[in-house]
This record gives structure tokens, sequence and C-alpha cells, in this order.
């Protein structure tokens, strides 16, 4: 804690000047005013656009043939519409072949219900950037479609952005580079994405990172990776959409190891309604396991899990993340297709080691009320796996109330407190309903004891305390 401790120092030594320096800043504006206010009878202010424009990409040399790259040409409409003020950019009816797009502030992108945005094949299309990778920042592709240090975006209409399926996988085989994304917003705020169909090829779809009040609703999201990775962002809705994914089909994520810990910037405020899940990999929604700065007030309401080839739910980290997982609140969802399980719940070892994880029991995530109700499961292999949970920084706050349906097993706790489990009411399942492993609460009657939990050796501290490099 002596690099913190040095910071708070150099902080407070810092603040304690400014405040020095007070009276004379604060004097300085006074005469500045009182000339200002003698311009101001002589000077009218600029005039601001009365209505914002309205822009057709082929008045700019847009083809939309499908074979002709009109990048350029739908960029430079893009641009314009900036420079003017703002306002709307229309995909009209075609195929428009087109490398990496960056919107810009007050710009609203709408698709034609017969227009398709279609990505290059060409990866050196896309220009190398600092890009966020699996909690980190790193160098890497630029999204198809992105938007950076902006405000009010919007993309809408019913038409189609599809990435190019020659691009294979996450990272380039021969240059390790991360692939592009679909659509990335980074450190934007008001953005959203509606009604329109994506496709993805083997890299994550829809990635805001460092973001504030971001909505996707009505949006069809198709791919061979992660659907919507929420990112260290906060005020975040997801609302009526459909994603059928190679990955999670929602990951929320903050960051990995000591880089993730020390930049601190949570995500949080995140509501997830009316959507349906189909996933062929992993989960429905994952939580984690990137979690170096925390995750907190999540609401899950009147989803469907149709498919996954784990658990519906799974909420995952590991000692080196650090942080905290918290608050998170799941009703009204209705579970089928899933191969392992409704929930799982492991902060033991999920997710690769960082190379600089948080060490000591500052890495070990706290977690706290996670709250599941009026759930429906139909023939899942496991009702709740949640033993893997580190003995010293238990689960405070669990709660499963009104479950219905079928099980293959029940329900097995481990390290949790103040525990309520309240009208479970499945059948079909065989061994115990419920076994358990230090665990205090309401509803524990007749629970059968499992094994204690093996914790892996605590991560050491550094030689040298981390600083961002």
């Amino acid at each position: 804690m002596g690099h913190l401790q040095l910071a708070r120092r150099s902080f407070l030594r810092k603040a304690g000047q400014a405040l020095a320096s007070a009276p004379l800043l604060t004097a300085f504006p006074l005469a500045v005013d009182a000339q200002n206010r003698e311009k101001s009878k002589t000077h009218k202010s600029p005039a601001t656009p009365k209505t914002a424009v309205r822009l057709n990409v082929k008045d700019f040399g847009a083809l939309g043939d499908g074979t002709t790259k009109d990048t350029l040409a739908i960029q430079q409409t893009l641009d314009r519409c900036s420079v003017l003020g703002g306002g709307e950019v229309l995909l009209p009816a075609g195929q428009f072949l087109t490398g990496p797009l960056l919107l810009r502030s007050n710009t609203t992108l709408r698709l034609d219900e017969q227009a398709s945005l279609l990505g290059s094949p060409d990866v050196d299309d896309y220009p190398l950037s600092q890009v966020r990778w699996e909690g980190k920042w790193v160098k890497g592709r630029v999204a198809f479609i992105s938007a950076v240090d902006s405000e009010n975006i919007t993309i809408t209409g019913k038409g189609k952005i599809v990435g190019n399926s020659a691009i294979k996988g996450r990272l380039d085989r021969k240059t390790g580079l991360r692939n592009p994304a679909l659509l990335e917003f980074t450190s934007c705020k008001n953005v959203r994405v509606e009604d329109c169909f994506t496709s993805q090829n083997d890299m994550w779809s829809i990635h805001p990172v460092y973001c504030e009040t971001v909505v996707f609703k009505n949006v069809v999201v198709h791919g061979g990776a992660d659907g919507i990775d929420v990112d260290s962002c906060k005020n975040v809705v997801i609302a009526d959409c459909e994603f059928s994914t190679a990955d999670d089909c929602i990951s929320l994520k903050s960051g990995r190891g000591e880089e993730g810990y020390t930049i601190a910037r949570p995500t949080e405020n995140v509501q997830i309604s009316g959507c349906t899940f189909t996933d062929s990999r992993w989960a429905c929604i994952g939580i984690g396991s990137e979690t170096s700065a925390g995750i907190r007030d999540v609401r899950i309401d009147r989803c469907k899990c149709l498919g996954a080839r784990t658990f519906a739910i799974y909420i995952k980290s590991r000692p080196g993340r650090g942080a905290f997982i918290e608050n998170i609140a799941v009703n009204d969802i209705d579970v089928s297709g899933a191969q392992q399980g409704f929930l799982r719940i492991n902060i033991l070892n999920s997710g690769k080691q960082d190379e600089s994880p948080v060490p000591g029991d500052e890495g070990i995530p706290t977690i706290k009320n996670f709250r599941f109700s009026n759930i429906h499961v139909n023939d899942v292999p496991v009702l709740v796996d949640a033993v893997n949970i580190v003995p010293s920084k238990p689960l405070d706050g669990f709660s499963l109330t009104n479950v219905t349906g079928t099980c293959g097993k029940g329900i097995s706790l481990a390290n949790m407190r103040h525990v309520v489990l309240k009208d479970i009411k499945v059948t079909a399942f065989s061994g115990p309903l419920l076994s358990t492993y230090n665990v205090t609460g309401i509803g524990l009657n007749g629970a059968t004891a499992l094994q204690p939990t093996k914790v892996p050796d605590s991560i050491p501290a550094p030689a040298q305390p981390y600083s961002l490099h």
C-alpha cells in the first residue's frame, strides 16, 4: 500500500497548493468579466444551426454495388455531417462494401431496411491502434464501425451490419494482433443502437468500453464469439435483443490484473431485459471473469435462455483480479437447453491469470448480494453450482426463491453467509436437492455435507510495486 499512500499524499499536497492560489485565480475573472460585458453590447453571439442536416451517402459517391469499396464516400458523409453540426446520415438500399468507419458526435447513422454495410475482407484496411482486449489495452485492429471520445451517437434502422468471414479468429495468427470488432465505442456518452441486424465473424460483435449511458434495443446479434461485451461502462440498457452467438451472449467486464485494478473504472448500473439468448460455446450471460475494476448493480429481467454450452448465468473471477462483484439481481428467467445448468459461481479459477495479478488478500474479489427469483428451468443438468468461492471472502448475501421446473441435480453451495432459499419446487433430480459447506442462512434444513473447498496458494507481492506502463 506504500505507493497508494504516496499517491494520496501527492494529491493532497497539490490540492493544498491549488487552494493557496485560489484568491489570485478568482480575482482575475472579475476584471475579465467587466470587459466581456462591454464587448457583449456590440458583439452578438454566433447563430446556431436551426435544423440538423440529413445526408445520403450516395450523394457523396457511394455506389452500394457490393464490390466497390465505398469507404471514402461514406466516411466523407459522416465527417460532413459532423462539421455541419450533426444530424443524420442515410444508408439507402444497397450493398455497401467498406473498410472501417468512424462516427463522430451528434451523428445518427440510419440504415434502410434493404441496406447492408459489409466489412472489408482485407485485414490491412483496419488500422492499428490501442484497443481493449480481454481487460488490457493492447495494440490491435480498430473496429469495423467505431466512435471515440464522442457523444450522442446513434445507429438505427432495420438494415444489416456484417463483418467479413474472411477475417479468421479473434487474434491474427501471424502477428498476434487483435482482429477488428464489429461495433466498438470507446469513451463515449449517450450511445444508442436500435433495430438493426448484426452479424460478425470470429471476433466480438459489440464492445462499448469506458462509455456512459448506452442503449441497445431490438438488436439482432449473430456472431462467432461474444455478442455484447460491456467493458468498464455505466448506465447501460440492453432490451428486447435477440442473440445467437458462439461465446457469451452478453459479457460484463471491467479490466484484468493490476492494470484494470489501478485504472479502477467499474461496470455499473446495467439493466438487461426482454432478451432471448442462444449460445453454442459458453454462457447466455457471463459476469466476469475480467472484474479487476469491479462490477455492481446489475439487473436481469424477463429473459429467455434457449441454449448454452455451459450455464445460462455464469458469475466468474479469480484471485489476482481484486475489486468486487456485488448487487446482482436476476428475476423472471426461463431456461432451457443449458447443457451444464442454470447458474454457476466460480471465484477460484475462471479466466487466465494476468501477468501482473493483484497480490494477497486484496486480490481476492469481494462478492455480495446475489439475488435470483422467479426462475423456471426445463431439464437443466444442474440447478446451481456455487462451491468455488474463497472461504476467507465468502459470498455475503445469496437468495434463490420461487424456482420451478426440472433438473438433473440440485443446489451445491459453499462459503456463503446470509443465504435465503425459499419455494424451490423442482422435480426429476437425483441425489440431494441441497448440499452445503460453510453456509449459514435460512432454508438450509436437510442439506447434505460437501467437502471443503480447495483454495489455491496466495499470490505473493511483487518485488517492485506495480505502476501503469
